[in-house]
């Protein structure tokens, strides 16, 4: 078997804590190259990532939520996350997030991504759902998540990206995914109206 397709080999695991968002365990494993090596490990559920995108101007617009982080010690402009639920299914799980922190619904939902926050040490992967045919309504947060909201244009988006205004890894990838999607689609929207 070639190297690249081994996986590690697992000798020992144990759960050092258990907290109602995630547990930690510490394994003992064989890595694919034959070392054994302890790898403290944050097992989490998973997540799903709103990409809200109101699509109805010419120019579309990104909705970003700000609201304070701790573990960042920092207030931080994201866009509608969340953790899905036991038994919940990853699209039913945006829905819900979109719905509870902004307010808003959506008629068209396609998952564009899917990826692991931080592979190294934590075993939580997110999906990334574009939600078009946006409809405002009224917010449902949870008692501690205090959100300010507001719909941004792409390009407004991307500069905030660049400029480090956006800090955030799923937001900064789901931003320059609308973007990098929406430059490519520019020239053949344009030439199909000629």
């Amino acid at each position: 078997m070639p190297k690249s397709s081994r996986k590690a080999r697992l000798i020992s695991s144990r759960t050092v804590y258990r907290g109602p968002v995630f547990t930690v365990t510490t394994d003992h494993v064989q890595e694919p190259g034959g070392v054994e090596v302890r790898r403290d490990i944050i097992r989490h559920s998973g997540s799903v990532v709103v990409l809200a995108v109101d699509d109805s101007r010419s120019t579309p617009g990104v909705l970003l939520e700000r609201q304070y982080r701790h573990a960042a010690a920092d207030y931080l402009w994201e866009i509608p996350a969340g953790r899905i639920d036991p038994g919940e299914k990853e699209l039913e799980a945006a829905k819900r997030e979109l719905l509870e922190e902004t307010g808003y619904t959506a008629a068209k939902w396609r998952r564009i991504l899917k990826f692991y926050a931080s592979p190294g040490f934590v075993a939580e992967t997110m999906s990334v759902f574009l939600a078009t045919g946006l409809r405002a309504g009224e917010a449902q947060p949870e008692e501690d998540e205090i959100i300010y909201k507001r719909m941004v244009p792409l390009p407004t988006a991307v500069r905030m990206v660049l400029s480090g205004t956006i800090r955030d890894a799923k937001t900064i990838s789901s931003v320059l995914w609308l973007d990098h999607t929406a430059r490519a689609a520019g020239p053949k929207k344009r030439s199909a109206r000629k």
